[in-house]
């Protein structure tokens, strides 16, 4: 996708790197906000456009379905359209949907909306990735990555606090408002300040390979999706999903080993093992983060009473200690072999892990602050090196399919960790009901004087009392799962190779489009 800088250009790249810096980033972080920022106000949403509650979940699966089947498509339309009318494409597309989804009046305007914010949105966060990689040049990328890791992290961990203080300040309609101005002064960044290439008129288009990725894709988000809604493979649904996504994707592995170097995957990623060992981690990266994201909110606001404001206020520090790693993971990776520091944002992602595996059905505010921050700060020190190495041995022409597939994996792993927390959650809520209300018998002498009481509202509390329970030891159960994955992806930091020194005449890659 790249091309080095025209040697007669290298000072005006210079002087315009930050605002390319703050025009790609305030596009990155329009795109992570929308992927949680609508969560909060969906029951304010589903008064508005009378939906039932399997309704209105659809305005989160379109977006998210249409979203997964178009990252794959950046790579080509970044050769073809070139980097920069790419771009512009996609802030202009997804601001104007945004504004569609505001304006909506019926569940099917703002699903057909929240459709083109996926289509649109796709290409940004890879994009962005790729632009940063290309116009800083290797000694200064991990400080690059820390900064793209600042808006694609902070984005879904701050959405849910943002989305809550306008749905309740102002309405539903401003969580997709406030993506307006942003683009527009995203949009006009971009077209000031980013240079420009010719696109590559002959980039072939693989077709059927897109089109057997895409249908696996979406077939299985859906599945993900609505899985938990309609009891897995007890749903004919689900079963025809399953099928249809294991039938597409066997056909894409076959087409890909087939037709070779026209395919419409570019099967020497495969071959980069930093590549391949760093999409890995990002996919349980994107599993554990976003399952933690997705478990505390309804634990808090459903066992704990906590307004919708206070969880937002209480989960919101965890992207300060993302921040704060971030900050200065880049300049220490000049310092420290990077596969240190993966190794030790694991270590502190595992110990906040832990402190959640030690809660209880009473809890105070400091004890959701405090491992939230520093698994944040955990996830910071992971991400800006994991970045940096994963990328460190890739060619410039192979890094804009690289960083769609990096998205794309990061994307499916929370899909796949939110949907096993979640089944995970609603069954072992039910076995441990099961388990404690085994125990309530005459037999018990702590049950007998409210027996002996005979009123109903005595039972009726214990039973709420063995639900809240029941529940609580279903989230500890999903802690200690995310707690053991963590650890067990550590080995794998061995694969990674060290990335290479920079030499110091090393020429930024400009992000020609």
């Amino acid at each position: 996708m790249a091309s080095d800088l025209p040697s007669a250009k290298p000072a005006a790249v210079e002087l315009n790197r930050p605002m390319i810096t703050i025009a790609i980033m305030l596009a990155t972080l329009m795109q992570t906000l929308d992927s949680t920022i609508a969560n909060v106000a969906l029951p304010h949403m589903q008064g508005s456009l009378s939906a039932s509650q399997d309704e209105i979940t659809w305005v989160l699966t379109s977006y998210i379905v249409a979203a997964a089947i178009a990252t794959p498509l950046t790579g080509w339309l970044s050769d073809r359209l070139s980097v920069k009318r790419l771009l512009m494409f996609a802030i202009g597309g997804f601001t104007l949907a945004s504004a569609l989804c505001g304006l909506s009046e019926t569940l099917t305007q703002i699903v057909a909306s929240r459709l083109l914010q996926g289509i649109f949105g796709a290409s940004l966060v890879p994009l962005s990735q790729s632009i940063l990689l290309d116009i800083n040049p290797r000694e200064k990328q991990g400080q690059a990555m820390a900064v793209w890791g600042m808006g694609v992290m902070v984005g879904p961990i701050l959405g849910p606090t943002l989305g809550g203080w306008l749905t309740d300040s102002y309405n539903w309609r401003w969580v997709f408002f406030i993506n307006v101005p942003i683009g527009a002064f995203a949009l006009f960044g971009v077209l000031t300040f980013l240079p420009t290439r010719e696109p590559k008129h002959d980039a072939k288009f693989d077709a059927f390979g897109f089109a057997t990725l895409g249908l696996a894709i979406g077939a299985f988000q859906a599945m993900l999706d609505r899985g938990e809604q309609l009891d897995w493979f007890g749903s004919h649904e689900i079963v025809i999903e399953a099928l249809i996504a294991s039938i597409s994707f066997a056909f894409f592995i076959a087409h890909t080993a087939t037709v070779g170097k026209t395919s419409f995957f570019k099967y020497e990623l495969l071959k980069d093992r930093n590549f391949a060992t760093g999409t890995f981690f990002i996919f349980i990266i994107g599993a554990v983060m976003y399952a933690t994201r997705a478990l505390l909110p309804p634990m808090l606001q459903n066992l704990m009473n906590y307004p919708v404001a206070t969880t937002g206020l209480v989960t919101a520090p965890s992207g300060a200690g993302t921040m704060i790693a971030m900050l200065f993971a880049g300049r220490l990776l000049r310092h420290v072999d990077a596969r240190l520091m993966l190794l030790a944002g694991f270590i502190v992602s595992a110990f906040a892990l832990w402190q959640m595996m030690q809660y209880t059905i009473v809890l105070s505010a400091s004890d959701i602050v405090w491992p939230g921050v520093i698994q944040g700060f955990g996830l910071g020190l992971v991400f800006v090196p994991l970045s940096a190495l994963t990328f460190s041995t890739l060619t410039p022409a192979l890094r804009a399919d690289g960083t769609a597939t990096y998205s794309l994996m990061r994307n499916i792993g929370s899909s796949i960790g939110i949907s096993i927390v979640q089944t995970l959650l609603t069954r072992n809520t039910q076995v441990s009901h099961s388990d404690l209300a085994a125990n309530v018998t005459a037999f018990n002498p702590m049950v007998q004087p409210m027996l002996a009481a005979g009123s109903r509202m005595n039972m009726a509390v214990l039973d709420l009392s063995i639900t809240q329970q029941a529940a609580m030891i279903a989230y500890l159960n999903d802690f200690k799962l995310m707690f053991v994955a963590t650890l067990a992806v550590i080995p794998l930091v061995l694969l990674i190779r060290p990335s290479r020194k920079a030499p110091d005449e090393s020429v930024a890659h400009a992000a020609m489009d």
